[in-house]
């Protein structure tokens, strides 16, 4: 009779309602569940909570009246930013940033990993690896400091292109032409090692069956990389591109701010630096910066959206 109830009682898992095989898994993965907790309240704090203060973009917010309190005032500060006149000076400047860094600093952290996965001594493989990380745990004031030394009119790599290249001995970040390549230049410094993290995971992941069966069929070191390694980080590469056009328009002004000045406006100033310029350095208007940064955060959506329709559609391989 008892092995009769048990057997009636047990009820296969697909019969099962919703709430019944959430409550079930969560009463087998309870400590599981507990330990996501602190992450879960983490985004619904900082991350979802705030968004409802996007609410301010479309009021006059003031500080004292709250925003219960606020004048509704629509559309007025997204017109004001779309006829702003310096509108077409920060997106050229935010795209020629934004795509610079994608063209030059994106890549550079897949080969660096390609190099690194071809070093035979595992020993001169982590000594690479660290030093190439270690840039990127350094502050971003420490490393816009050891910049202003290194371009200014004494600095070594001042003097170095004066001596390669006969380039004129003067401050480089005060001349409108050299801003963008010592951002570059930084930014590859910077985060190559980081960056390349990723894809050193994802080739340790790839069988080596594969090259031993192109060794017997007479592939060389290129060939294996053209035809092997390259093909199986196409997936880990698509989605590392997609997440980076997410952030064009959101370029990094913190290190553009320490190191941008009036005379190099014309080719640093992003549409960050300006919306923190108007929004809180020369008057404090938070409904402003509220407005602009909705703005960027929508495009970044959109691009976000279109290129993994995109991704999806030639390859196959997307976010989702």
């Amino acid at each position: 009779m008892t092995t009769i109830a048990r057997k009636k009682s047990a009820v296969p898992k697909h019969r099962l309602s919703l709430g019944a095989r959430i409550k079930r898994d969560m009463m087998k993965n309870w400590k599981l569940y507990l330990m996501f907790l602190p992450i879960l309240a983490y985004f619904i704090i900082f991350k979802y909570g705030p968004m409802a203060g996007l609410v301010i973009s479309f009021q006059d917010f003031k500080a004292a009246k709250g925003i219960a309190g606020s004048k509704w005032v629509g559309m007025k500060h997204f017109i004001n930013f779309f006829n702003d006149p310096f509108l077409p000076r920060l997106l050229r400047n935010t795209l020629t940033i934004a795509l610079s860094t994608l063209f030059f600093s994106f890549p550079s952290a897949i080969i660096l990993a390609l190099l690194i996965n071809e070093l035979r001594s595992r020993k001169m493989s982590r000594t690479v690896q660290t030093i190439s990380y270690i840039p990127h745990f350094i502050s971003t004031v420490v490393v816009c400091g050891i910049i202003r030394d290194l371009v200014s009119r004494t600095g070594g790599v001042t003097m170095l292109l004066h001596a390669l290249f006969g380039l004129p001995v003067t401050n480089m970040l005060y001349e409108p032409n050299y801003f963008v390549p010592i951002y570059i230049v930084s930014d590859i410094w910077s985060n190559i090692g980081w960056n390349s993290i990723v894809y050193l995971s994802a080739l340790t992941a790839i069988d080596q069956e594969l090259y031993e069966a192109a060794k017997v069929d007479g592939a060389n070191k290129w060939h294996q990389i053209i035809h092997i390694t390259i093909p199986c980080l196409v997936p880990t590469i698509v989605i590392m591109f997609i997440l980076k056009v997410g952030k064009m328009f959101d370029v990094g002004y913190e290190k553009i701010m320490l190191l941008y000045t009036p005379l190099t406006y014309e080719t640093a100033d992003v549409i960050n630096t300006y919306v923190y310029r108007r929004g809180f350095a020369e008057n404090v208007n938070f409904s402003y910066s509220t407005a602009v940064g909705f703005f960027n955060s929508v495009v970044c959506f959109l691009l976000v959206f279109v290129t993994n329709k995109i991704t999806s559609k030639l390859g196959g391989n997307s976010l989702w």
